[in-house]
């Protein structure tokens, strides 16, 4: 018969009980432990674990009431509280079953037990053992977590001045429920910052969800964000809750809000001012409670342009407004996040940690960044995988310019991807980031950019 795997400990003062149990036992579990004295109980429990612990409840010191083994019980559960155990005793009574559970025990067995009795009661308990131990992983790595989210800003990187600013609004604005509008180029950071607002609220233990506004069309808003019915539309074929539902008592992150239609606004702003939800089909509003933060690539003043965003929705989101430096701004942090992406890509390659020369620090401290972090990201990504010297120099790091801001030359390279990407930096550099701008630049519609920004790593 194959045994499984499990430690078992038999406790009785009657040796005739325990080599029958072990006899028993030891034909299904690996290891199976008798002992003759309890006082020697504290001793194994300190320095071994075992998954099922039978107990008998009289011994000769008191052979009827149980005292002594309901003593035991309370010793052991002090040394290892999640231990599981099983009361055995000639002289059981209902009383004394339901006083042994009520205490901490797990079953409670008359002797003499019939085999299969018995069996299924170990079986019980060990894989209540099993499940109480997955749940005191899952706790601890749960708690380690926790422990690593709680470290301030633990990951957003800068010592700047204009992180510092960033640093000291978070940490006035998190502990509100005021909505927050984030303002910050493409790649700057703008979701890791809402996450460090949201871990540091009063809903941390509570959903963060991310929307990206710039994702859903026109057509799919209302059932997206406010859910629909059973029978709404076509395949609408149960009910379903949209994303501000999911978000109740937590976080709604709704990422590019600038991408918003204007004619969508107005219901955007019905939902935030009733704090409901209607879901499409329905007639019955829904309670929400959820902080909103915001985030956009859209410069302030085009946000307070009539023509582009509803005023009232712009003052109901923008309680707090948090202003993200560029990185070309910030060159200090540089290095702390060159560093910070070595060691990443390296650990991800499987690579050498390389070193960076002063010289190819200088060029990439000097470069405009028009992807900003992001941009930054995915050339140190590229260099560890391409690069095979262990220092990396300047030739290593390819930019469309040698000077530290994008020239209006002719490409050098006329590949149309090559040129197509030199061209969209080109722009966003002219007009500081501005994706509107740089739309109307390029011919493109912002969606159109959008895609490319997204294909090309910007």
């Amino acid at each position: 018969m194959n045994t499984k795997p499990g430690k078992i400990l038999i406790v009785d003062d009657d040796e005739d009980v325990l080599f029958s149990a072990r006899l028993l036992l030891k034909q299904h579990y690996v290891i199976v432990r008798i002992e003759k004295d309890p006082n020697q109980l504290p001793a194994i429990l300190k320095n071994e674990h075992y998954d099922v612990i039978l107990l008998d409840m009289n011994f000769s010191g008191d052979a009827t009431s149980g005292t002594e083994g309901f003593s035991w019980l309370k010793k052991i559960l002090e040394i290892d509280p999640s231990a599981v155990i099983i009361l055995i005793t000639a002289f059981g009574n209902i009383e004394m079953a339901v006083k042994a559970v009520k205490e901490g025990a797990t079953d409670f067995v008359l002797k003499p037990w019939q085999n299969e009795k018995l069996l299924a009661t170990v079986s019980s308990a060990m894989k209540l053992s099993e499940s109480k131990q997955e749940i005191d992983s899952l706790l601890s790595r749960q708690r380690q977590l926790t422990s690593d989210m709680d470290r301030q800003f633990h990951d957003i990187i800068g010592v700047s001045e204009e992180m510092e600013k960033v640093f000291a609004i978070i940490q006035k604005v998190a502990e509100t429920d005021a909505n927050v509008l984030i303002l910050g180029e493409n790649g700057t950071g703008k979701e890791l910052i809402a996450r460090a607002i949201h871990r540091q609220s009063k809903r941390e233990k509570e959903i963060f969800l991310n929307v990206d506004m710039g994702a859903i069309s026109e057509s799919l808003f209302e059932s997206e964000l406010f859910g629909y019915v059973k029978g709404a539309f076509t395949d609408a074929k149960e009910d379903r809750a949209g994303r501000f539902e999911i978000a109740s008592g937590g976080t709604l992150f709704l990422d590019e809000i600038g991408n918003l239609p204007f004619n969508l606004q107005s219901k955007l702003l019905t939902v935030l001012q009733n704090r409901q939800v209607t879901r499409l089909g329905s007639s019955i509003p829904r309670a929400i409670d959820i902080r909103l933060i915001c985030a956009t690539n859209l410069p302030g003043d085009e946000l307070m342009s009539e023509k582009r965003f509803r005023q009232d929705l712009l003052y109901r989101i923008n309680t707090v407004e948090l202003d993200l430096p560029p990185l070309r701004k910030r060159a200090e942090d540089i290095p702390l996040l060159i560093q910070h992406f070595l060691q990443i890509y390296s650990k991800k390659y499987n690579k050498p940690v390389k070193q960076i020369s002063n010289t190819a620090l200088d060029k990439l401290k000097n470069y405009y960044w028009p992807g900003n972090i992001r941009e930054l990201q995915h050339t140190i990504e590229r260099v560890i995988i391409m690069s095979e010297s262990e220092t990396l120099q300047p030739g290593d790091f390819y930019f469309p310019s040698n000077d530290s801001k994008v020239n209006e030359n002719e490409p050098v390279n006329y590949h149309l991807e090559e040129a197509e990407k030199l061209l969209i930096i080109k722009a966003l550099s002219k007009h500081g980031g501005n994706l509107t701008k740089a739309a109307k630049e390029l011919g493109l519609t912002r969606a159109s950019l959008y895609r490319r920004l997204e294909k090309y790593g910007l």
